[in-house]
């Protein structure tokens, strides 16, 4: 794979990198914009958020849904979709991934981040009707998610656990069968994506770099970074890798200053 290439500066901390109808669609929460990278390599606002966090997937027919962290609520192109305070009012919601029955998937890290004492999250699932349920719990800060290819398995990195855990998915969004699918000690994984190879990429903020774990913890590869990687997304074809970086020291450089950026690493 080439150096890290960089494509884009200037954000204030990139996150939910997604891959979608031929484009890199990320978020930016400190700007609070939804962003599309464009063939000449500009970003384009398609969207608004407030607060965050803030991510971002489809649902099968092509409506954008937005998950609402601290409005505890998911958006279907900018609609209210889906109420989640029934189920956590009180802390952020985190991150989304849908399947291709339209089942998304959310998850809450538990407690107060960055300054609240650590506890237990979960996964809500979000039926094609809206209705939000609990399916899965005693999750250590649950972070990036990915589904994989024929929707039956959902994989989430657990930032304070140190491990991708996995999941089998149910025709109405049910998981059962957890199972540590990668452990990674002394690692903090956060955004995940699925490699063509059923290994998955996941991007460590204090660790600085992205890396390519195959189920069972045997690492692929590794790419340096020189921030902290909060996500990362491979292009349609798989030749390409983004990854989007912010200087994670300083909190008030990471909430409000312009460090984030975006790379490129071929393949």
């Amino acid at each position: 794979m080439t150096d890290p290439q960089l494509v884009l500066s200037g954000l204030v901390m990139g996150e939910s990198a997604r891959w979608h109808d031929g484009a890199l669609w990320f978020c930016d929460w400190g700007a609070g914009s939804v962003l599309r990278l464009s063939a000449s390599r500009t970003a384009e606002v398609m969207a608004g958020a407030s607060g965050m966090p803030f991510c971002i997937d489809w649902r099968p027919g092509g409506e954008l849904l937005l998950l609402d962290g601290p409005g505890a609520r998911l958006l279907r192109d900018g609609v209210p979709y889906a109420d989640l305070a029934g189920i956590d009012g009180s802390h952020p919601w985190n991150d989304i991934v849908v399947d291709s029955r339209g089942n998304a998937f959310v998850n809450n890290i538990g407690y107060d981040f960055p300054g609240g004492t650590p506890a237990p999250g979960l996964i809500a699932v979000v039926s094609p009707d809206g209705v939000a349920r609990p399916v899965a719990g005693g999750l250590e800060f649950p972070n990036g998610m990915a589904v994989t290819a024929d929707d039956s398995t959902l994989i989430v990195a657990e930032s304070h656990g140190s491990r991708l855990t996995a999941f089998d998915i149910a025709s109405d969004g049910s998981l059962s069968n957890r199972r540590v699918w990668a452990d990674l000690p002394g690692v903090a994984p956060d955004g995940i994506c699925l490699d063509p190879s059923g290994a998955i990429w996941y991007a460590a903020v204090p660790n600085e770099h992205c890396s390519l774990v195959r189920e069972g913890g045997a690492v692929v590869t590794t790419i340096p970074l020189p921030d902290g990687a909060f996500d990362c997304a491979l292009s349609g074809d798989g030749r390409t890798l983004y990854a989007l970086t912010a200087d994670y020291t300083n909190p008030a450089a990471m909430f409000g200053g312009r460090t984030g950026r975006l790379f490129a690493i071929s393949r």
